[in-house]
């Protein structure tokens, strides 16, 4: 198929607009189709009254990934989406009644932690990132940025020495504990095991680099808009680089030939030829219809979900204070907590991440803050009956709100989004955090970016290498779009 072939991409979400916006960037004819009535797929908003809320992502890493994306179209991040770098990145409670604030700077960072843990834990610390930053830069480029459509990608012997040599196949949490001793400590560097959809102690050490990008790489919020702003802002590059965005229109079947893919059906009776067609969208469901059977992944045949979450969305009367945009408020309970999530019940003394947009007011509607609190919580692949249990958690994290010292909520306006709420918005098996990281769930053992027995058919998206997270969809977006400019079928 030639480079003027039109190009397809199925869903307006991150991953879809990223490979829209280096395609179209690059003189492709580009037709964006989004079911719903916007852009943002995962990265969507909703409102209740006067009150406007982020649905998906809360916490946004590496922007330099975002700036690749529009740069490839020729626009500066800072013109078209200004960042705000978060202070403290987040703020961290423990049920002593101590915090930890994740603050910018190597020795700001020590000088939190000796307050917190002495002189002796800021030294290991100190050691710590050092060995962070030595596995980020061996995995950023061998395994994050990196095209996992072939399985020579995988087999890079000096990488993979590197990662062993850093500790990244060590569990994560043996990992973390051969460095830091204060318990506080650890939980604060293997928490983010749960965004890859694990418990620590089964989370391989690799996956510090999440808390490298966290607690040293630094979060950022978008100034104006919050975190709907960055579909809403790349939606508007892609048009301007010449991509056609149609939304309201659903894609029903990608019609294949001989020669690989043919067309896009959608469910206005239209068809839409295609020499190239990159499916951005909840790819087990994708499968249910949608994609040939030639497309079949044997990664999917037994998937294993990450675990999803309650998210309660409050709207205030007044923005609280005092509080950090994002805290993390752990519970007494560590590793019990984690073993009721990953068995499929509600978690016994959860962590909860409050979320409390500290910006000029445009991150929700104009003198209406709010205030928006996450639950992990089982996914549907269990069997709970959430009729019953959503309330009953609900209730008890009202309460648990009131005692660290929200007030009194019960009243206020609000949203709640539990695991049927995600199904309903598009999301197997209920959560919106697609598939865990697992061993045999990750790099080329996740869901292939590529379509090997369907030429010109391609994935983007957290079903696929690298995985969750607003940085990797955003990469597998411009993975999939730079598949297609080697202009090879």
């Amino acid at each position: 198929m030639g480079a003027g072939d039109p190009i397809v991409v199925v869903g307006a979400g991150l991953g879809g607009l990223s490979a829209a916006v280096h395609l179209a960037a690059r003189g492709r004819e580009v037709v964006v189709v989004e079911a719903r009535d916007g852009p943002g797929g995962c990265c969507g908003t909703a409102h209740l009254g006067p009150y406007r809320f982020d649905t998906g992502p809360s916490v946004l890493t590496m922007p330099g990934v975002l700036a690749e994306v529009f740069g490839a179209a020729g626009e500066e991040l800072h013109h078209v989406l200004p960042l705000r770098r978060l202070d403290p990145f987040y703020r961290l409670t423990f049920h002593d009644g101590t915090h930890l604030d994740v603050v910018a700077g190597a020795e700001e960072m020590a000088e939190q932690v000796r307050a917190l843990c002495g002189p002796a834990e800021a030294t290991r610390y100190l050691r710590f990132r050092e060995r962070l930053g030595a596995m980020y830069a061996a995995e950023w480029p061998a395994f994050i940025d990196a095209d996992m459509t072939r399985l020579r990608a995988v087999a890079r012997p000096y990488a993979l020495l590197k990662l062993a040599m850093a500790g990244g196949f060590r569990r994560l949490d043996r990992l973390v504990g051969a460095h830091l001793t204060d318990e506080r400590l650890i939980r604060a560097h293997t928490f983010q095991a749960l965004y890859v959809g694990l418990p620590p102690y089964a989370a391989l050490g690799i996956y510090a680099v999440i808390a490298h990008m966290d607690t040293v790489g630094g979060v950022y919020f978008p100034r104006d808009g919050g975190m709907h702003a960055i579909p809403r802002v790349m939606a508007a590059v892609a048009e301007k680089a010449g991509a056609a965005v149609r939304y309201g229109v659903r894609a029903t079947k990608v019609e294949t030939n001989t020669s690989g893919v043919a067309a896009v059906r959608l469910d206005t009776g239209e068809r839409l030829a295609a020499g190239h067609v990159v499916v951005a969208c909840d790819l087990p469901r994708a499968h249910d219809g949608l994609l040939p059977e030639a497309a079949a992944d044997w990664r999917l045949r037994r998937p294993r979900y990450s675990p999803s979450c309650l998210l309660v969305h409050f709207g205030l009367d007044r923005r609280p204070a005092e509080r950090a945009h994002h805290t993390l408020h752990f519970g007494r309970e560590w590793r019990a907590t984690f073993s009721a999530l990953t068995a499929g019940r509600p978690q016994p003394d959860p962590n909860l991440l409050v979320t409390c947009p500290q910006t000029d007011g445009t991150a929700a509607s104009p003198g209406h803050p709010t205030l928006s609190v996450l639950e992990p919580a089982p996914n549907l692949t269990g069997g709970t009956d959430w009729e019953t249990l959503t309330p009953r958690l609900e209730r008890r994290l009202l309460s648990r709100l009131a005692d660290l010292g929200y007030g009194d909520l019960s009243g206020a306006p609000r949203m709640v989004l539990d695991p049927p709420a995600w199904a309903r918005r598009g999301h197997s098996a209920g959560t919106p955090f697609a598939l865990d990281h697992r061993l045999r769930q990750t790099a080329w053992l996740r869901p292939s970016g590529r379509a090997r027995r369907v030429p010109g058919l391609h994935f983007a998206g957290m079903y696929t290498a690298p995985g969750v997270g607003v940085p990797p969809v955003l990469i597998s977006g411009r993975l999939a779009a730079a598949r297609i400019l080697e202009g090879a079928r």
